[in-house]
């Protein structure tokens, strides 16, 4: 519109006789100029967005005609050449790939850092299908992270760490039965983690941080499962009935040892009663042998008199008495009454 109005005063002036216009027309048509061209800019600038914002957790790389720049942008505001240049952001953070059984998805959750992908199958030594649920965590270096887009390209995670995982696990996997590797878990897991950190840092350029390998669920077919668990059914059972003969075993001994503390006592208290009736034995024969010793022919003879006393005085009492002397005039004598010939009584010491 300013345009047409800068015209029409021209004309005007041309049909007044060739006036020139005056001034601030003049003036007014300079700024309108520039200021299309301002309005122009802004628009290209708008349309065209020769900038990018990298966020915290990325790097950008800069490709000017299809050449990458190897020194990566770090978070900030950048320009570039629209037509030209273009700015490709690549995430830096801690990535995780999820090898799972319950879901048969491929590439998702890519904006949360979260891949989930089926668990890998592979064959045991036998070629016996085992699968096996992985997550591996990682981050892109990103020092050398144009070289890794440039080499790798953006499928650079498919490339590098499935690639590289599901040939590692194929491996280590290989070298064992099925049977073999509930048993061997902790073994398996520690191998394939070091075999894939080997693998990924043989790379050139180092492109890869491998965080960690964690082995979370060995899926075995089946049989070898029922196989497995029937061996271990066996395997419990033989422990009890090992414990059965350990402790019946036990138990034996307890009764043996029993037997022969008892047997010991018995023993101990025999010869404790053995050595008392020695004792008692050898006591009474030194007893009788002090008496006997003590016996004098002048002690007999008191006795004999003692006792032919006793036998005098019962005379005064029974007349009718009848005496019998021992032999060789040894006391006792026997004393017999006359008057009762049922009843005898021996007197005598």
């Amino acid at each position: 519109m300013p345009a047409d109005l800068n015209d029409y005063f021209k004309n005007k002036m041309n049909d007044d006789g060739g006036n020139k216009a005056p001034q601030f027309l003049k003036d007014f048509s300079k700024k309108a100029t520039i200021l299309y061209v301002i309005l122009a800019i802004a628009v290209l600038f708008i349309i065209a967005k020769p900038y990018t914002i990298i966020q915290s957790g990325e790097v950008g790389i800069k490709v000017t005609a299809g050449k990458f720049d190897p020194i990566p942008l770090a978070p900030g505001i950048h320009f570039f050449i629209p037509g030209i240049q273009k700015i490709i952001k690549v995430d830096t953070k801690v990535r995780i790939i999820n090898y799972k059984s319950e879901r048969d998805t491929s590439f998702g959750n890519i904006n949360e850092g979260i891949i989930e992908k089926p668990a890998i199958t592979v064959l045991d030594a036998r070629g016996l299908p085992v699968s096996i649920d992985l997550t591996v965590q990682y981050r892109l270096n990103p020092a050398n992270a144009p070289q890794t887009i440039a080499t790798w390209g953006l499928s650079w995670e498919e490339k590098l760490i499935n690639a590289v995982v599901r040939e590692v696990v194929r491996n280590v996997i290989g070298r064992y039965k099925a049977e073999e590797l509930p048993v061997k878990r902790n073994e398996i897991a520690a191998l394939i983690e070091q075999e894939i950190r080997k693998k990924i840092d043989s790379f050139k350029n180092k492109p890869v941080f491998l965080e960690s390998v964690q082995l979370r669920e060995i899926n075995l077919p089946p049989k070898i499962k029922d196989q497995i668990e029937r061996v271990q059914i066996a395997k419990q059972e033989a422990e009890r009935m090992k414990y059965e003969v350990e402790k019946a075993k036990q138990e034996a001994e307890k009764r043996a040892a029993q037997a022969r503390g008892e047997a010991e006592a018995k023993k101990i208290r025999a010869q404790g009663e053995a050595e008392r009736i020695m004792i008692e034995a050898k006591a009474k024969a030194q007893a009788n042998i002090a008496i006997a010793k003590s016996v004098t022919p002048e002690l007999l003879q008191l006795k004999q008199i003692e006792v032919q006393g006793k036998f005098n005085e019962a005379l005064k009492t029974n007349k009718d008495a009848k005496i019998f002397l021992t032999p060789g005039g040894a006391v006792p004598n026997i004393w017999i009454d006359s008057k009762d010939r049922q009843k005898a009584t021996a007197i005598g010491r």
